[in-house]
């Protein structure tokens, strides 16, 4: 099939939605490009190296070779003479884009996992393996780049059973290693393949190798036992002596990965046919729209649970995951259908913010470039110009079948700087911009500093920032001159306040201002956010007016008592307090509540929390000692240390991000750059009294 055959009418149970995940660096982006090559949607080949990969359109991407934007790309492959449909996601690996891999898997029905054949599990492979888990997706595994120096597929198989899943399982096994790499063995069909060289389609049978026989034989008894076990009666052949039929084995290994009993494991170089084994795999093993567990949601009036079926004849509804500004379209808001269709030029229910939406136009998606269809109907991921309201997680459905699906939870941001125009013509310009990437990325705000003046822009890292603004200037033309990154520091309180006062009484000649009420203040478990309960009793507070405190309580909240950062994790009541039947106002109770609250927090310990990164760090042993003393001395607990293989060992640490700025060229010089760094958000935690008062001085 050719690309224009996009939205050609596919069988459910012929569509595959996918996505390639990975640590950095693992060959995500090379292995879609093979998928592509192989398929025929692309008939050239690009490089991440060069810059000309279809789903790395970004230029910040093609630049530095890395994937920032999760692309969508839609391809086709014929396996035992039946045609499936792809859709592929290609998702970023670096940290700092971990909210692209969050929404990606959220709306994925299976994955493909890249790892580097030479490392095996990295850092964030064990990231984006748990996101996997959180959300139940099925995947395959393939040991990449197995043709370099260092490449050791039964060093890269252990690492995968011992810290990710003991029920991977080899399916495939390289012929040759290194250099030398030229084909594999499959261990259900017991049959080898050779191809000659990168992007060459053909993939030649020949002897298994003498050299390996006895090792494939024993591999095979191990996959046999693994996939007997899942289905009763071919445990019962198996205890009984018998062979399984190819058949049947493959029947065993889908089953088991759609239970996620099993992970199968392939292995080789991803620019070489070995991709068209792979498309097999993900056509045997890996889930349609129909084989997974029907949607749930609840129902936006009786907040009942509902679910919806992968059915066309079911109601219209599917989850909004990425909103992109597009320069030719204005708004794309990607998305995933669950149940029904819909169809161009229709209305639908953003049901999350209870609006109608007009369906302008519906696009599918190949990277960079888009074909308008007339609908997109259940196991389509595609893309809606022209929506107004809708941002990632809403839900849009069928106006008289209303659903709210499950919604996306993100990370909160970790970093902050100052940014400013260099020109005032560029001010509107780009308080436009800051505002269309918020909608665009939930890990992304915008704030302003009351006291200066700056407008304050926070993400999950320093790369993260260093490309906001990278993409102000080529996307909007707008220069800005941004201040150093500065910790996104929080406050919360540690006792309890019993009752703390806020009243507010001014008379100014004409009609008076009266507002008084009482709150007691607890500290909540860590992550909890904020919780306001209103326990008045006998009309002491007018009900009209206990949004007004809340409302004052929250305003409070953004700026605390310790240093002005926003407090976390509390929960407030109001519980009692007086009115005036002439004076009291909205205004003035929503000024009570935000006093009542300062007042509290300065009598509740009131506390500063930072962000603790974990810092794997991967180093020659012989600077092991070095590496361990600057970790220690940016405040930072070793949590273990463990030998990887090759002379290298990997340090894990829990740092304080304050102490982490800049350290990636710290270890270079530590290490004659041979040490690398993977630093994640791992949670928060109280500030050191002296690091505390030192950060309370500079900020008074």
């Amino acid at each position: 099939m050719d690309k224009s055959s996009y939205n050609v009418e596919m069988p459910l149970d012929k569509i595959r939605n996918i996505g390639i995940i990975a640590h950095i660096d693992a060959g995500k982006t090379t292995t879609t490009e093979r998928l592509l090559f192989f398929t025929g949607q692309v008939h050239k080949v690009g490089e991440v190296s060069d810059g000309a990969s279809e789903t790395d359109f970004m230029p910040q991407e093609r630049e530095r070779g890395i994937t920032i934007m999760s692309a969508a790309v839609t391809c086709f492959w014929n396996y035992n003479g039946e045609d499936y449909r792809i859709n592929v996601i290609d998702t970023p690996g670096h940290v700092d884009f971990t909210a692209e891999v969050e929404r990606s898997l959220r709306v994925l029905d299976g994955a493909v996992v890249v790892f580097d054949g030479r490392k095996g599990v990295e850092p964030q492979s064990e990231t984006v393996w748990r996101q996997a888990n959180k959300y139940h997706v099925p995947r395959i595994c393939f040991m990449n780049k197995m043709n370099l120096i260092g490449g050791d597929f039964d060093h890269s198989f252990s690492t995968i059973k011992e810290r990710l899943s003991n029920k991977a399982v080899a399916i495939t096994f390289p012929i040759g290693k290194e250099q030398s790499l030229c084909g594999y063995i499959d261990l259900i069909k017991m049959k080898a393949y050779k191809y000659d060289g990168i992007d060459t389609p053909d993939l030649n049978e020949v002897p298994i190798p003498d050299d390996l026989k006895d090792k494939v034989e024993g591999m095979r008894a191990t996959l046999v036992e693994a996939l007997a076990e899942q289905d009763d009666a071919l445990m019962e052949k198996y205890f009984a002596g018998e062979d399984l039929t190819e058949e049947e084995m493959y029947t065993a290994l889908r089953k088991g990965t759609l239970s996620g009993n099993l992970f199968p494991v392939l292995g080789g170089d991803s620019r070489t046919a070995m991709s068209k084994t792979l498309l097999d795999y993900i056509t045997i093993c890996l889930p349609s729209p129909m084989d997974i567990p029907p949607v749930k949601g609840i129902d936006p009036k009786t907040k009942e649970d509902i679910e919806r079926k992968a059915d066309a004849k079911e109601p219209f509804a599917g989850l909004v995951f990425k909103i992109v500004n597009d320069e030719h379209v204005g708004n794309l808001s990607y998305f995933r259908v669950y149940s029904g269709q819909i169809t161009a030029g229709s209305y639908v229910l953003n049901s999350t913010k209870g609006t109608k939406e007009r369906v302008s136009r519906l696009i599918l998606m190949h990277a960079a470039e888009r074909e308008e269809v007339d609908k997109l109907k259940v196991g389509d991921i595609g893309a809606i110009v022209g929506l107004k309201d809708s941002i990632t997680g809403d839900t849009l459905c069928d106006e008289a079948h209303p659903i709210i699906l499950e919604q996306i939870k993100f990370a909160e941001p970790v970093v902050s700087e100052a940014i400013e125009p260099a020109t005032k013509s560029d001010a509107e310009k780009m308080s436009e911009a800051l505002g269309r990437f918020a909608r665009e990325d939930p890990t992304f705000r915008v704030s302003s500093n009351t006291e200066t003046g700056q407008t304050i822009i926070s993400g999950m890292g320093e790369l993260y920032l260093d490309i906001i603004v990278d993409r102000l200037k080529r996307e909007f033309g707008v220069s800005a001159n941004v201040g150093a990154p500065q910790v996104a520091y929080k406050e919360t309180i540690k006792d309890v306040v019993e009752q703390s006062e806020g009243r507010y009484i001014k008379q100014s000649g004409g009609k008076g201002q009266y507002g008084h009420c009482w709150l007691k203040l607890e500290p909540s478990e860590m992550g909890k956010g904020f919780e306001f309960i209103n326990e008045i009793k006998g009309g002491a507070i007018p009900r009209e007016y206990i949004p007004a405190i809340q409302k004052g309580v929250e305003e409070a909240m953004k700026s605390g008592v310790v240093a002005g950062y926003p407090v976390v994790d509390v929960k407030v009541t109001v519980f009692d307090g007086s009115y005036h039947e002439v004076d009291s106002s909205e205004a003035a109770f929503k000024i009570a509540g935000s006093m009542a609250f300062k007042e509290g927090s300065k009598r509740g310990n009131p506390i500063l929390l930072e962000p603790i990164m974990k810092v794997d760090v991967d180093t020659p042993d012989d600077h092991m000692g070095d590496v361990t003393g600057s970790l220690s001395s940016k405040r930072g607990q070793i949590q273990k240390t463990e030998s990887i293989g090759s002379g290298i060992s990997r340090i894990t640490a829990l740092v304080p991000l304050a102490e982490l700025f800049g350290y990636t060229s710290e270890l270079r010089s530590l290490t004659s750059g041979r040490g690398s760094a993977t630093i994640e958000p791992s949670h928060y935690a109280e500030v050191p009294r002296n690091v505390a008062d030192e950060i309370a001085g500079r900020n008074k």
